[in-house]
């Protein structure tokens, strides 16, 4: 079904707030100096391997081979958690140039790749030696465990690995809270600190080995400084920079509120309308605990706005804010800004309370009538917030505002609600947006109803280029 919108109260924000200055875009070779960055990184490894003597140690018997492979495995699988950290470091030209999305997606598969080539490792260095040594794998790997420098720890890390690995499977996410998975994922890091006393004190590749000795420690260093500065320093400096406080409490629809925070040279803040910010509420149980929230206004110099929906998790507290409860704030992150637009026209969907980035960023594009649509699906008419406020947008701005709403089509995976179960996805999409194919397309929402989407708009003919996405998913 599509309804019309009517005039509320606008949003509580300056109109100055509404259009802001461009900003720059993100260079393109950013994102390829990244990737030049990985593979430089495997082929150093791969060489500091074969300086070791790693070929020729194939060649000398069953017992040497599985062990100089299993060095080489374990070297890559080393570089790989590094690169695993790395990626969610949130260092600004890697976060700017991949996005969220998809550098959490590298994340996983990275660290799936490290993961099985660290235990691979340990099986053919375990069983090399039990060959050369005419000993039981078991009792080897018992022998080994306990009389090699580091090993105790490097099983440890290697405890904590498994946790951050098994409790990263999708199965296992569903049935964490997002504050358990966060956590016991920050065991990673552990993980990783713990297995580099192993390397160095008893790795054949780091003894008596200065250049690849030096290579390791720099990049644990680099890594490790990475870490320190961009998930703990940055955060603490613009947390005490800031100073945000809750300023108030409103309530947008069922089981949604939109938080409304002040603080001191928020310009400074290098938000922008589309992107999320980490917040910890500091006002008792939580006060430890981030969750992302998007902003729904375009940032102000002495003002931000989030909407939370009530998913659990943390957020139905939010609800119960106080105002003046101090916040602590990490970001901010996400790449579904304006300066990613490359076309004149722009399609905006959003599903629930997904809408929230979109929101600010129809307030920032700068647009002519028509130039800017949002389609905005939702399961009933009280769960559509913002109405007054994309009202307000479309007579001002000249924004195009389409609502989607009703249940899904009952035996059929759609994006669109069951009023239009008698096209398909592209063909409705088609109908709604004619020219959707000359448009740049922001997606947000669901995981599952963003892959939808984006099917249907990429088979609608918008290439690539032109399709930006942030999913709600962890």
């Amino acid at each position: 079904m599509v309804t019309a919108v009517a005039v509320t109260t606008a949003v509580q924000v300056p109109p100055a707030a509404v259009v802001r200055p461009a900003a720059r875009r993100t260079p393109g070779w950013w994102r390829d100096a990244a990737e030049v960055c990985f593979w430089a990184s495997l082929v150093v490894v791969a060489l500091l391997w074969l300086g070791g003597g790693g070929l020729r140690d194939l060649a000398g018997g069953v017992g040497e081979a599985l062990m100089s492979l299993g060095r080489a495995l374990g070297l890559v699988a080393s570089d790989l958690l590094l690169v695993q950290v790395l990626l969610m470091a949130r260092l600004p030209f890697v976060e700017r140039s991949f996005g969220q999305d998809d550098l959490a997606r590298r994340h996983r598969v990275v660290g799936s790749w490290s993961f099985w080539l660290m235990a691979a490792h340990v099986l053919l260095v375990t069983v090399g030696y039990a060959v050369t040594d005419g000993r039981n794998p078991l009792s080897e790997l018992w022998d080994l465990t306990w009389t090699y420098p580091g090993m105790l720890l490097a099983v440890a890390g290697t405890l904590c690995l498994v946790m951050v690995t098994v409790t990263s499977i999708r199965a296992a996410r569903r049935r964490l809270r997002y504050e358990s998975w966060h956590l016991l994922h920050l065991y990673a890091y552990l993980g990783a600190g713990l297995a580099l006393p192993h390397q160095l004190w008893s790795g054949g590749d780091f003894v008596g080995n200065p250049v690849a000795a030096a290579w390791w420690w720099s990049a644990w260093a680099g890594t490790a400084a990475a870490v320190v500065v961009w998930r703990l320093g940055v955060p603490v400096w613009r947390t005490l920079r800031h100073r945000l406080v809750v300023a108030a409490v409103v309530p947008e629809a069922p089981g949604v509120v939109s938080v409304h925070l002040t603080g001191r040279r928020l310009d400074a803040l290098p938000a922008r309308a589309g992107q999320f910010l980490l917040f910890r509420f500091l006002d008792g149980t939580g006060r430890t605990r981030a969750h992302p929230y998007s902003l729904s206004a375009s940032p102000h110099p002495g003002l931000l706005r989030v909407t939370v929906k009530d998913l659990g998790d943390g957020s139905r507290r939010v609800a119960g804010l106080r105002p003046g409860t101090r916040v602590a704030v990490e970001g901010p992150y996400g790449r579904l800004t304006a300066d990613r637009r490359t076309r004149r026209g722009v399609l905006l969907v959003g599903s629930g309370v997904g809408i929230t980035p979109l929101r600010s960023l129809a307030e920032e594009l700068e647009q002519s009538p028509g130039d800017v649509v949002l389609l905005h699906r939702v399961h009933s008419e009280a769960d559509a917030v913002f109405r007054g406020e994309l009202a307000q947008l479309a007579t001002t701005r000249g924004l195009r505002v389409v609502r989607l709403v009703g249940p899904r089509p009952p035996g059929r995976a759609s994006w669109l609600p069951a009023a239009h179960a008698a096209r398909d996805d592209v063909d409705a999409l088609r109908r709604l947006v004619p020219d959707v194919a000359d448009r740049d397309v922001f997606v947000c929402g669901p995981a599952g109803w963003t892959d939808l989407v984006l099917t249907a708009v990429r088979a609608a003919g918008v290439p690539d280029a032109h399709v930006h996405v942030e999913r709600f998913s962890w």
